[in-house]
């Protein structure tokens, strides 16, 4: 990646990784990714944000060298998982007057993580900030957005939010800027759905926060930078709000085709009721895709056989990885078909407590669904619709 001039003082000099294609061995990232880093020059001080993965140190270390940086103050370690830090204890070596701003917990973690020098790093909190001479750094604490030690920074001067993991996107990019925001908020949407989730309520207070400061662009650490800030800002207020939408998604799995014939007569009868729908096939799911539907669904119905005793591996996958994200869905359902016993339903109730939704009555079945399947499923679709109807979601 090229070094390039985001202003006169601050210089994108991360990394766009086109070919990696899953993260953490489990965030599919069907068109890659990047690793933010930022160069501020200020009139008397230097200080970079962020590395970048380890993987990619070499090409990193020349972006600086490119850059003709011969000292750096200090190095803002706003996250410590190894796509932001891992290139730390490198920097440290070739800088070694360079001071680590980081939150308490972050340096704990970069210690056992990266074995970083307790001496190395000057914590930081809330309210601290860093004077570069002409330009200023001020740290926002905000753990539990993403982990327990992120922290974001600020520069006034610039009304520029470097943002970690907040308000990203995955997707290797040449624009510096976003420029097509309808792509922009699919894979933002698709980011949240499967990163940022889960700390929904932590998001919703420190954007209360943000909204005291002025600012106009948002430097996030993986994706395009965002300019003006509030096309992202809007979209996490819708996000991270408690509204639904009038959607009804159904993740399915079938073995002989009678749980698929009962997703698509169920699908049939929202439909003609006025509710969105989408059946949603887990054989080998792209989990990223799924996280995204799940961010304002107002109902999900699990769909799945019994295999022995139990629901098929694929939906158990599902379901776990849907308690994790903890989406805002209001109703929930199981349906399914079963050949001679199991404990699916209970099985599957079991396994999303953090899914504080109505469960309503499930439609499971021994067979091959029939006339009375239809009536038990018809009745499931005149609730959902009345449930959604006495919310105010727009039907039809």
């Amino acid at each position: 990646m090229a070094v390039r001039q985001i202003s006169e003082h601050i210089f994108a000099v991360g990394i766009i990784d086109w070919d990696r294609r899953i993260f953490d061995e489990l965030v599919p990232l069907p068109e890659g990714t990047s690793y933010n880093s930022y160069f501020i020059k200020g009139s008397e001080k230097t200080a970079l944000i962020d590395t970048a993965d380890p993987s990619r140190e070499e090409e990193f270390i020349g972006n600086l060298i490119k850059l003709g940086i011969n000292r750096l103050d200090y190095i803002v370690v706003n996250h410590a998982e190894q796509d932001h830090a891992g290139c730390l204890p490198m920097l440290l070596e070739l800088f070694p007057g360079a001071k680590v701003c980081c939150t308490q917990k972050c340096q704990e973690l970069l210690s056992l993580l990266l074995d970083v020098p307790a001496q190395r790093c000057q914590i930081v909190t809330s309210g601290d900030s860093v004077n570069l001479g002409n330009r200023t750094l001020a740290f926002i604490s905000a753990p539990w957005v993403h982990w327990p030690e992120t922290m974001m920074t600020y520069c006034p001067e610039e009304e520029m939010l470097f943002s970690c993991d907040l308000f990203g996107s995955h997707y290797a990019t040449s624009d510096l800027f976003v420029q097509d925001m309808a792509r922009e908020e699919i894979l933002a949407k698709r980011y949240y759905g499967e990163i940022m989730m889960p700390f929904r309520s932590s998001i919703v207070k420190y954007m209360a926060d943000l909204k005291e400061k002025k600012i106009a662009v948002i430097a996030p650490s993986h994706g395009p930078l965002i300019r003006p800030a509030s096309l992202i800002l809007d979209l996490y207020e819708q996000w991270t709000s408690d509204q639904v939408k009038n959607f009804v998604l159904i993740p399915y799995v079938s073995m002989h085709g009678s749980t698929s014939q009962m997703v698509n007569t169920l699908t049939e009868l929202l439909l003609e009721r006025g509710v969105g729908v989408k059946p949603f096939k887990v054989t080998s799911p792209d989990s990223g895709a799924l996280a995204m539907e799940l961010v304002d669904a107002a109902t999900v119905i699990f769909a799945t056989p019994t295999v022995l005793f139990g629901p098929h591996p694929d939906m158990v996958s599902v379901a776990y990885l849907a308690n994790l994200i903890k989406p805002k869905t209001r109703y929930a359902s199981i349906i399914g078909s079963y050949g001679w016993g199991g404990k699916t339903v209970e099985t599957l109730k079991s396994m999303i407590p953090h899914i504080k939704a109505e469960l309503l009555s499930p439609v499971y079945i021994q067979g091959a669904p029939g006339e009375k399947t239809r009536a038990d499923l018809q009745a499931l679709a005149d609730l959902i619709a009345v449930k959604h109807r006495e919310d105010s979601l727009v039907i039809g």
